[in-house]
């Protein structure tokens, strides 16, 4: 299927989607004024486009970690299921992925995609991840249906010595152009247009992760968060930057002669005296008088509000409530966000599942592990502060009700690794039994009854549900 590539045909491809993300990574690092700069002209920029991207992401990524259940509820499905969630936080934990995580939606809120890379390292015999920059990365698609991918295609650009030692090319320039072109079935690799290696793809699999920040219908790219705001965010710099110049002309008034053909010396200053024509006259330019400038304040906080708007991060998620709150109403006025994150939460849910079994099923071929047929899921932690006592109040009520289990609550709780906690529990309830059973075996013989009808009671109430 790779018999009609053409390694220039990527120059043409996707041009107004590239030419976007070089204009809103420009926005993002504070280049909001259009034009060369006019002499005289004073520009202000306040760069809230980087603040609500930072904001909405800290949120977004507050905390999360995955979970796996087995299919099926036998003994040896979960023990196989613990051992996928043993290796998926090992893989996580050599690839740094909380740090790269959130620079990747960083990258994410800006440009509108993502994308993750999971292949196998023979030098570290182990999974590799790593987050490419999607302005390399070209996709094709099945028809009309985007979630289907049969072909992705990398470009990156390495240094000659970088090219010689990975893959003993010798190139002419001092930079070389790569391409690797995947599909589920085949593998090549171009450089330099000239194509230097083709075989089978040894995963089985394209090791791509693509994904949108927020996803337009019927689109396969996404939408990145500062579309909405660049025009009021434009328009906040420029009306600031005229207030600024009104106040500074204020500061350093402008003197008005009428009546008057020529004027030497004529300076504003304490004490200064002016000689002037008997019919002329001569008064300082006010242009603070009838209240202008409220009108130009009144206009930038208009403006300051537009971008919370359109931006769905409201003043209170700055930390600035100027009331004093309840937790239901801060949830109230915190709702646009909670919007804004759920819906990206959905997609990195589906992003982060496939991810692991990406990972999963590495491991499976290059290690012979059988991790079976499990359930992959993420949880997330609440956007909002909890109140913590009441929580585990809740869930232990659940729990003695049979509602939901301790691994269900410790997952509502934000413990990262509940396997491993419900084992401590455990060791430490079989450690703190078998210290009352010593105990109770030195006690008398009338004492000893009593002691173990307690013990009796308190195993009875710790596995009851």
């Amino acid at each position: 299927m790779n018999e009609d590539f053409n390694p220039a045909e990527l120059n043409r491809r996707d041009t107004e989607r590239l030419k976007g993300y070089k204009e809103l990574l420009d926005f993002y690092h504070g280049l909001h004024w259009e034009g060369r700069e006019r002499w005289g002209e004073k520009r202000l920029t306040f760069n809230y486009a980087k603040v609500f991207i930072d904001k909405v992401t800290s949120y977004l990524m507050s905390g999360v970690h995955s979970t796996v259940e087995p299919v099926e509820d036998s003994a040896e499905a979960r023990s196989r299921a613990g051992q996928a969630e043993v290796v998926l936080y090992q893989v996580s934990g050599e690839n740094n992925l909380e740090q790269l995580d959130f620079e990747t939606e960083i990258d994410c809120a800006i440009l509108g995609d993502a994308c993750y890379k999971v292949i196998w390292d023979q030098e570290i015999k182990g999974v590799r991840i790593t987050a490419p920059d999607i302005q390399g990365i070209y996709a094709w698609w099945v028809g009309d249906d985007t979630s289907k991918v049969w072909r992705v295609a990398s470009k990156y650009t390495l240094g000659r010595d970088m090219v010689e030692s990975l893959y003993k090319v010798k190139t002419r320039d001092k930079t070389a152009s790569v391409i690797e072109l995947w599909t589920a079935r085949s593998f090549e690799l171009w450089v330099d247009g000239t194509q230097v290696e083709k075989k089978a793809n040894p995963y089985g699999f394209i090791p791509f992760v693509i994904y949108p920040n927020l996803r337009e219908p019927k689109k396969f790219w996404g939408i990145s968060d500062l579309s909405q705001i660049m025009e009021p965010q434009r328009e906040l710099n420029r009306a600031t930057s005229q207030l600024s110049k009104i106040l500074e002309l204020s500061g350093n008034p402008i003197a008005v002669l009428e009546n008057v053909e020529e004027s030497e010396d004529i300076a504003v200053r304490p004490g200064a005296v002016w000689n002037i024509p008997e019919d002329a006259k001569a008064y300082l330019l006010d242009l603070l008088q009838g209240g202008g400038v409220g009108l130009h304040i009144d206009y930038i906080n208009l403006l300051y509000r537009i971008l919370h708007d359109v931006s769905e991060s409201p003043r209170a998620a700055f930390g600035g409530t100027e009331r004093d709150l309840s937790g239901v109403a801060l949830e109230i006025e915190l709702q646009p966000l909670l919007q804004k994150v759920r819906r990206k939460r959905i997609i990195r849910t589906a992003v982060y599942n496939h991810r692991n079994r990406l990972i999963l099923k590495l491991l499976e071929r290059y290690r012979n592990e059988n991790f079976g047929d499990n359930r992959l899921n993420m949880v997330w932690a609440p956007v909002l502060p909890q109140d913590l006592s009441r929580v585990v109040a809740n869930e232990q009520t659940l729990i003695q009700s049979g509602i939901h289990s301790r691994r269900k609550a410790m997952d509502e709780l934000g413990v990262e690794d509940p396997e491993t906690e419900f084992n401590r529990w455990l060791e430490e309830r079989e450690t703190i039994l078998r210290m009352n059973r010593e105990l109770n075996s030195r006690l008398p013989r009338d004492k000893r009854r009593g002691r173990d009808a307690e013990l009796k009671e308190e195993v009875i109430e710790e596995t009851s549900p």
